[in-house]
């Protein structure tokens, strides 16, 4: 692996190529492997070990980044003469900072590095291919004695991420990052699960192959009931996939792009009152690197109190363009806050490292069910897209275990729906949540979240399947 020191040895030559005003350089890469399997059995496997270093340079107001994955010295000149020239052509931006020094990068490194968990496990690191193998096998053989189809990954990484400017910023990140997703197939039902953390010790195999193959057969001859309006329970994946395209909004440059469904709403209650959502890259079940793609270190964030839109993130320039704007006034309190992108970028900074607040009172799916006279259990959604940015409105499908619930009890499996569905009334009609888990699907970035029992929720079409 790529060590602190090494990364700093380059960074060294790449200053001295450099006849650039400032120049910044983004470490990246790591060792990841991957097993694939379908029809119960492993069809690919998959090593690979490679880095990056992605160049910025700067000349009065304009900037521009290139990037190689050569690291040998005379790769490494050619990437900042690259850099250098793109960004010689390059219109000056009058919102363009010096780049930060580390007075300002770490002016919250003592409350953000307090509480950062341990993030990288030798042991996951370790992981052989014979142990993904083995865990494979026994997935598989779940399946098997069920009369069902596995296919699925387990996937491990070992990686870092380093950022040093010649403004003296040097910081380093390594991370360990661990993946299992399978789906059992029936004749005409599937049951899916997929789990994420920095510890393979977390994900258990078995668990997730019993739960899916469970769903596959209890939702097998799936009827059909009419669209309309129902209580779902939103299982966590299903949760995450939904919600996960609201956050690019409550960075401060799409306010200032009038970009974002929060425009004239910060500072009132669009969502219920139980609803409470940070970002915080501290918390326990989150992982990622602590500082931004400027180096300047994350800080916990609260986001939503009690349906209360409260703060946005800001990347530097976007918090300095903001302090100078029309809305400075709504916005609350304006600071960089350690969520931008590396530059330069059109997105500006977004909250990655999404908490919901634990509830008053957190139910189980179980007794979520127990409690729901008549109402739909969605396992996960997909094929999301936006119909209306600013009410957020979302259109997609349910998939790979949809129930029918009735009286209390979890009944025959359903024919999948298409919804579309308004984030604003999905998050102002959730009556119960469960207690907050890292969660993973397929269409957003991992989170903290819960189960979410949501009435009214609006299912448009029936699908054939």
């Amino acid at each position: 692996m790529m060590t602190l020191d090494q990364a700093a040895d380059l960074f060294s030559h790449l200053k001295a190529y450099s006849s650039a005003d400032e120049v910044e350089a983004v470490f990246y890469g790591g060792h990841s492997a991957l097993t694939r399997f379908a029809n119960n059995t492993i069809h690919q496997n998959v090593s690979e070990e490679h880095y990056g270093v992605s160049v910025r340079s700067s000349f009065e107001g304009r900037t521009a980044r290139a990037t190689t994955n050569k690291l040998d010295l005379d790769s490494l000149k050619q990437v900042v003469h690259a850099s250098e020239r793109l960004a010689k052509v390059q219109e000056p931006d009058p919102d363009l900072l010096p780049m930060p020094d580390t007075r300002e990068t770490q002016r919250h490194s003592a409350t953000t590095m307090a509480g950062i968990p341990l993030r990288h496990f030798e042991h996951t690191a370790a992981t052989t291919p014979d142990e993904r193998a083995q865990a494979i096998a026994n997935m598989v053989s779940v399946g098997q004695r069920h009369q069902l189809t596995a296919a699925g990954i387990f996937a491990i990484s070992d990686t870092i991420e380093g950022i040093f400017n010649s403004r003296g910023v040097a910081d380093w990140h390594k991370q360990t990052s661990s993946d299992i997703s399978i789906t059992m197939l029936a004749a005409n039902s599937s049951g899916w699960q997929k789990a994420n953390s920095p510890d393979v010790a977390n994900l258990e195999p078995l668990l997730l192959a019993e739960t899916a193959a469970r769903k596959a057969i209890d939702s097998a001859n799936p009827r059909e009931v009419s669209p309309g309006k129902y209580t779902v329970i939103l299982e966590p994946a299903a949760v995450l996939d939904i919600i996960g395209f609201m956050f690019y909004d409550f960075g401060g440059l799409a306010i200032l792009d009038q970009r974002s469904f929060l425009n004239n709403r910060i500072g009132q209650r669009i969502f219920g009152e139980n609803i409470n959502i940070s970002d915080d890259v501290a918390h326990p079940l989150q992982s990622g690197a602590p500082f931004d793609g400027e180096g300047v270190r994350r800080h916990r964030i609260p986001l939503v109190e009690k349906g209360i839109v409260k703060r946005l993130v800001y990347a530097r320039a976007s918090a300095a363009k903001m302090s100078r704007s029309q809305y400075k006034q709504d916005v609350g309190l304006i600071e960089a806050t350690g969520h931008g992108f590396p530059l330069p970028n059109e997105m500006g900074e977004a909250p990655l490292n999404v908490v919901f607040g634990t509830p008053a009172e957190s139910k189980t799916v179980d007794q979520m069910i127990s409690a729901t006279e008549q109402g739909v259990l969605v396992t996960r959604l997909w094929y999301i897209r936006e119909v209306d940015p600013y009410e957020k409105i979302l259109t997609g499908m349910t998939r790979d275990g949809t129930f029918y619930i009735q009286n209390g009890r979890l009944g025959h499996g359903l024919l999948n729906f298409r919804f579309n569905e308004s984030l604003l009334h999905l998050l102002s009609n959730v009556e119960e949540m469960g207690q907050p888990v890292r969660a993973s699907g397929e269409e957003s970035f991992d989170m903290v979240v819960p189960a979410m029992k949501v009435k009214d929720f609006n299912f448009t079409e029936v699908t054939k399947f």
